[in-house]
This record gives C-alpha cells, structure tokens and sequence, in this order.
C-alpha cells in the first residue's frame, strides 16, 4: 500500500464519487494530493468550496483543496502551481471532473452543448497543457530515480462516448473527444516516459443517477449500475499511476466491479478497392457490410449482472 510513496497527484472531481475513492486509493498508497473540485451540481451549476476543502481535510496534511473550476487555462496552472509548491512536484493527473447536460439532438441547447464540452473535455486539455511540461522537466530530473518512471496521466472517459446512448450528444462527445486527446498526449509524451491512459467505469454516480431510462433494458441497466460501487475503479487507476504500469500507455481500459475490460480502439474493419460508381453499392453490400456495427446504446451493451 506504500507504491505511490514520494509522489504527487492532481484528481479533478476528487470530492465526490469516482473521484473521491480515487484520490482515497491514492493518497493510502503514499502519494500527496491536489483535490480540485469546484463542487458543482451534476450540470454544472453552483458551486461549493466545501466539497474540496472536506475532502482534503478528511486525508490530512498530505492533501490541498483546489475549489476553482478547472475549465479555463489559469485555473488549471494554478491547480498545478499548487501541486508544485505545496508538495515539490507532481507526478500523477487524473482528470476526472464532468457535468452532464442531456437532450435529444433535436432539441439540444448550443449554451449546454458549450458547457459540457468546456468541462468535459476543454477542462482537461486545460490541465494537460500545464502539466505535461512539469513531467517532462521532470524526466530530464530523472525525478524519482532513473530511469524516469514516475509520470502517470488517467482520463476517466465514458462507454457513453464508445457506443452512443440517447439525448447524451454533448457528453458522449467529449468522452470520445478525451479519448482522442488520450492517444495524441500518450504519443507526444512518450520520450518522457510518461504514460496516459483513459478509463471507462461503471459505478454508482450521480451521472448514473442522472440517467433517464428510454426503454426497460434501460431501466434494468440503471439499477444494476446502482449497486456498483467505486472502489474497483479507484484500484486500477491507483494501479496505472504505480510502477508496475510504466509501460502500459494509450489504452483504453474499463472498469465494472470486478470486471476489467480492455477495449479495442478504433482501426480499419474490412477494405475493398472501389470498382468505381456503377459498382460501389454491390462492393459494399459484399465487402463491408457484414461488418457493420449494429447500432445500440452502451446501456445495452453492458445490461447483464455486473460481479461484485
């Protein structure tokens, strides 16, 4: 329980949920903690400094609260400058923070639209773009030994973002959007020897709380996603920010209970070589189109008995 010994973590959203048994995990095995959380409601109104600074608190001096909202590139440096100068460094970023905003696409609101994806997927850009010059000043360092293998980056994504699931065109845009970000940010930093991983889990949140069955497959999904706790989720990101994990980098992990998934990223499925107009349809109805994905939501896809 002592791996994360002498390193330093910044969670987003670490007051609550997810977040919070995550940064929990972390801090037990030994690492000091940046809990950045402005303590919004799930759609990202209000806010409550005292969901940072109880969470804090409840860890003790090896954790800081950071209640600002991360979603703008000040707020982000500052939540890394405080990393830095509370605790000498910072080695660890979980971005995990995320509001939700449903309607059908036909009903959507371009001012909803513009907040999800500002926190969900601006917000982390925000704080990867301050801390990933920290980590790399701290490769050349060799901080933590050499080689230099103290780096870690989680994005918790969503299978939201996967599959598609109704009147969540906002949301699952910015989970796939942090995928995307996953694999570009796994790419440029991996000179430095700092991985970046993205993490899908199923737990009881207030996102999960927040879902509105459209169907009884739906309804049946929801409440078994109720009764799964976070702890899981916690333990394989604590496990991808420890050393066993150095070089696990750019995966796409999930997480339900005591299942872990790994899933397949997108790559090319079938081929053909186009015949020209006359024959494109008939090419494709033989080539590619028994390969077509059905379309379903991600509710469906995991409806069945999570084990615990």
């Amino acid at each position: 329980m002592a791996s994360l010994t002498g390193r330093v973590a910044l969670v987003t959203g670490g007051g609550r949920g997810i977040g919070r048994a995550i940064a929990g995990l972390i801090h037990a095995q030994g690492a000091s903690l940046v809990i950045a959380d402005s303590g919004t409601a799930i759609d990202g109104s209000g806010a409550d400094p005292r969901v940072a600074e109880g969470a804090a608190a409840a860890l003790g001096s090896r954790a800081a609260a950071f209640a600002e909202s991360i979603a703008s590139p000040s707020a982000a440096a500052a939540a890394v400058e405080l990393a830095v100068k509370r605790f000498g460094g910072l080695d660890i970023v979980v971005n995990n923070a995320a509001i939700i905003r449903d309607a059908f696409i036909f009903k959507a609101d371009a001012f909803a639209w513009d907040a999800v994806i500002r926190n969900n997927l601006t917000a982390p850009f925000h704080v990867l773009a301050a801390a990933t010059p920290v980590l790399r000043e701290q490769a050349r360092a060799k901080r933590g030994g050499d080689p230099y293998g103290w780096g870690r980056i989680v994005n918790i994504v969503s299978s939201a973002g996967l599959y598609g699931n109704y009147g969540q065109a906002a949301y699952a845009s910015a989970k796939a959007g942090l995928l995307g970000l996953t694999r570009v940010v796994a790419l440029d930093m991996q000179r430095s020897l700092v991985t970046c991983n993205a993490v899908a889990p199923f737990a009881a949140t207030r996102v999960t709380e927040a879902i509105t069955p459209a169907n009884e497959a739906q309804a049946q999904y929801k409440a078994r996603a109720l009764k799964v706790p976070a702890a899981p989720v916690a333990e394989l990101v604590a496990w991808l920010a420890g050393p066993e994990a150095a070089t696990v980098s750019g995966q796409l992990f999930g997480v339900r209970g005591r299942e872990i998934f790994l899933f397949s990223q997108p790559r090319p499925a079938a081929r053909l070589v186009s015949p020209g107009p006359a024959g494109l349809g008939a090419a494709i109805a033989q080539h590619l189109a028994p390969h077509y994905l059905e379309l379903g939501t991600d509710l469906e896809a995991f409806g069945s008995e999570p084990i615990l």
